[in-house]
């Protein structure tokens, strides 16, 4: 559940993550796993990275 007024932020795979830093996908994994950017695990144990969190790295949430 999320909290009212506030949308809930769509998970990425590590494929949609890597074509926005135009790096691999396993890169971004290796990124994941070291603690440089947040991830989520599926039950599948899959990694998924918020967008919001991903768009703030490259500076285009609009606070750079």
């Amino acid at each position: 559940m999320t909290a009212p007024g506030k949308p809930r932020d769509r998970l990425l795979t590590p494929g949609e993550v890597a074509r926005l830093f135009r790096v691999d996908a396993k890169t971004v994994t290796r990124w994941a796993q070291a603690g440089l950017i947040g991830s989520i695990r599926t039950p599948g144990g899959h990694h998924r990275f918020r967008e919001s969190e991903v768009l703030a790295l490259l500076g285009e949430d609009g606070t750079q």
